[in-house]
């Protein structure tokens, strides 16, 4: 079983600390670290590239929106996990794939984060399982490297309009449609080198 990395982001080091004892014997399941503000959470989020956030939404406040749409644009394999101390609105919670209350026990809690990373295989294994035709990946290659449609035209030697034709179609086969997560896609299919996007 691949080991799941996790990030816990709470402000109370006893909250945080007794999750992660729940965490400690097994052997599947790492928290990579513990966050206990939000200036710090994005260089740990890079540092560690966790397969789980665990996250107090009370520590987000007013930038809750703003950090749930940074979170989907860039990191959409990241499954968000709502650590709910105190009364959290029901809207709010549904930015988060799963949610750990305070009187969950450790059974339960780790019952919850081994379903999210079972949900997460079968999802993998439907991406990959994928049929994008070759000009489908030349223009996904592409996408990821940030080219234009324009750009993408000239190189291919298509029109615009077939390229944005083969983009809906990569989109509807896919399932992912902004250009991050495609670039990711790509990544993970090994259809482009990381050092290619920079460029």
């Amino acid at each position: 079983m691949k080991v799941t990395k996790i990030i816990i982001a709470e402000s109370s080091p006893i909250i945080s600390n007794g999750l992660t004892s729940f965490f400690n014997d097994m052997n599947h399941i790492v928290v990579s670290s513990v966050v206990d503000n939000i200036e710090d959470l994005q260089d740990k989020i890079i540092m560690h590239s966790p397969d789980v956030l665990i996250i107090n939404p009370m520590m987000l406040g007013c930038m809750l929106n703003t950090f749930v749409k940074q979170m989907t644009q860039n990191y959409p394999n990241i499954n968000r996990v709502a650590l709910v101390t105190s009364y959290v609105d029901k809207n709010i919670l549904k930015n988060f794939k799963e949610v750990i209350e305070l009187n969950d026990n450790k059974q339960k809690v780790i019952n919850k984060i081994l379903n999210l990373q079972n949900n997460n295989e079968e999802t993998s294994a439907q991406n990959e399982s994928v049929d994008l035709s070759n000009r489908e990946v030349d223009v996904l290659v592409c996408v990821a490297k940030g080219m234009t449609n324009k750009d993408i035209s000239d190189m291919l030697n298509i029109s615009v309009h077939t390229v944005i034709t083969h983009r809906k179609n990569i989109v509807k086969k896919t399932g992912i449609k902004s250009v991050s997560g495609l670039t990711v896609y790509a990544l993970l299919n090994n259809l482009v080198e990381e050092s290619e996007i920079y460029e």
